[in-house]
């Protein structure tokens, strides 16, 4: 019986797995064409279907940039972001949408120690450092008994020299997972999707405005109460706004 369960599961996902490829090859045909209504839907039924990917992601951003959508285009290419943080391609495609908004947001400045953090520790994302650490502990491992067993002392010596590179570049990479992987947690991004919206100073609808939001705009989630959530934009402004104004990023 178990057999026959386990069998059957993987029928299914085979059959989803090739569903899957037969939507993102339609997809990326109706989209060479134009149909990028076409594509959306395509893409959105993969993305049903559980699968998920930076790619993907990318895809459905440009359709949506293609169609003149703002906010949906910007929250795509920041969902592809948040999976390949540095594809150039992503960024520049993010770049385009972005000029499309009309809030100028200024950032705070970064200081540079803070700067430096970010820039190394978010080359990657969270995953992409952990399977480099669990690579080169296994390659500090495999040169580790080849020291053993290497008769001439300048093999021992290369073989030696190489793991403890190995291991340091682990625990490299180990502590960069973990601050990527903290930073995950507490930031809680979000694409505002309402073509305005008044951010107020308190999370209901008759507080004062303190300022406006339009569609495309990136705002953090601060807290959650009722209807309302509290939000931060990047110059450090807070308010309040409804739940089903914006979407958020992390919703894997």
């Amino acid at each position: 019986m178990k057999k026959l369960t386990l069998f059957f599961l993987l029928v299914v996902c085979l059959s989803v797995s090739a569903q899957n490829e037969s939507l993102f090859d339609e997809a990326t045909e109706a989209y060479n064409e134009g149909s990028y209504e076409k594509a959306v839907e395509n893409y959105l039924e993969i993305l049903e279907n559980g699968q998920h990917s930076a790619e993907l992601y990318f895809n459905l951003g440009n359709c949506y940039y293609k169609l003149n959508q703002i906010a949906p285009s910007i929250y795509y290419y920041e969902k592809a972001l948040l999976l390949k943080p540095n594809d150039p391609e992503t960024k520049n495609n993010l770049t385009y949408a972005q000029n499309m908004t009309l809030d100028a947001i200024d950032k705070i400045p970064e200081t540079g120690l803070a700067k430096i953090k970010k820039d190394l520790t978010g080359f990657l994302s969270f995953n992409q450092w952990a399977k480099i650490t669990v690579v080169f502990m296994v390659l500090f491992v495999l040169l580790y008994i080849a020291f053993y067993f290497f008769r001439y002392s300048s093999r021992k010596r290369i073989a030696f020299i190489a793991s403890m590179v190995a291991f340091l570049i682990s625990i490299i990479s180990i502590i960069f997972a973990f601050v990527q992987y903290n930073e995950f947690k507490s930031d809680r991004p979000a694409i505002v999707f309402s073509e305005e919206i008044a951010v107020r100073s308190e999370p209901n609808d008759r507080s004062l405005e303190i300022f406006t939001l339009h569609e495309g705009a990136k705002v953090n989630i601060l807290e959650e109460l009722n209807d309302f959530n509290k939000i931060q934009i990047a110059d450090g402004k807070t308010g309040w706004l409804p739940k089903e104004s914006i979407k958020t990023l992390k919703d894997f």
